[in-house]
């Protein structure tokens, strides 16, 4: 779950995990023009980037209550045996469409854990208590077993041998880092405080990475430079609005029935 920021007193916009990763994937349904190479393998990467989060789908479904906040968990307050149980479930979801799609949300999880390879300095892994310690090394454990399997598997189709390569692997991996990050930028935050970012390695090639920056400017969002087909892109994100509540809440009840609505973003090229 995300719980977006909110200007004092007033309500925060909760968005599912699945919906945040649908949105991602209207990201990556977009991309690709003269300047940025097109998705390769196309299908896979959409599907996968519009499911990246799809293990957080039952955890989302039963919300817990933050003491701290009287709001359901956000995403990275989310108790550690739940994080651990997304982390292998939506690799899974993604391995059963294709084994691209598997690969690169296994790599995914395995990132989050674990600074993005290297492309952040958030290390969670140095940060989870003791005592569930060991089963986080055990998931990420799997997942390197895992990721080992399926680049096995593509390889042995000599149409998509390249594909389990490391510089295709990453690079797919990037682009999927893109279209999360960019999602998550309008997500976490609320409209008016939104400012400039600047989203580091995305590639517009193999090997090819540059610096793309988005900021707000009469109502859009200025892209630069454009990595998307055409000169403007709308992406959607529904959610329900929620205010804290008080100890001993029903916050399950209170999230099913709050009112609900969605938040409309226009991308544009500079």
């Amino acid at each position: 779950m995300i719980v977006q920021t909110a200007a004092p007193g007033r309500p925060h916009f909760i968005i599912r995990q699945t919906d945040h990763a649908r949105m991602s994937g209207q990201l990556a349904l977009a991309f690709g023009n003269a300047r940025f190479a097109p998705l390769e393998p196309r299908e896979a990467m959409v599907f996968v980037t519009a499911h990246h989060d799809e293990g957080w789908e039952a955890i989302d479904a039963k919300p817990g209550r933050d003491p701290k906040t009287g709001l359901p968990w956000h995403l990275t307050q989310t108790p550690m045996a739940a994080l651990i149980a997304s982390g292998t479930r939506s690799p899974e979801f993604n391995a059963r469409f294709n084994p691209v799609a598997g690969l690169i949300s296994s790599m995914h999880t395995w990132g989050l854990w674990n600074g993005r390879y290297g492309l952040s300095d958030r290390i969670i892994i140095n940060n989870v208590p003791a005592e569930v310690k060991p089963a986080a090394m055990t998931m990420l454990d799997g997942e390197l077993a895992r990721q080992a399997q399926l680049k096995a598997r593509i390889s042995a189709d000599p149409r998509e041998a390249h594909l389990a390569l490391e510089a295709w692997a990453f690079h797919n991996y990037k682009l999927l880092q893109f279209f999360d990050t960019l999602a998550l930028y309008f997500h976490l935050t609320h409209p008016e405080a939104r400012g400039e970012a600047a989203f580091l390695n995305v590639p517009q090639g193999v090997n090819d990475d540059i610096t793309v920056t988005v900021h707000p400017r009469d109502g859009a969002y200025v892209v630069s430079p454009w990595p998307f087909a055409g000169d403007e892109l709308i992406v959607s994100t529904p959610g329900c609005w929620m205010s804290p509540l008080p100890e001993g809440s029903d916050i399950e009840h209170a999230y099913r029935y709050a009112l609900t609505g969605a938040q409309i973003e226009r991308l544009v090229a500079a």
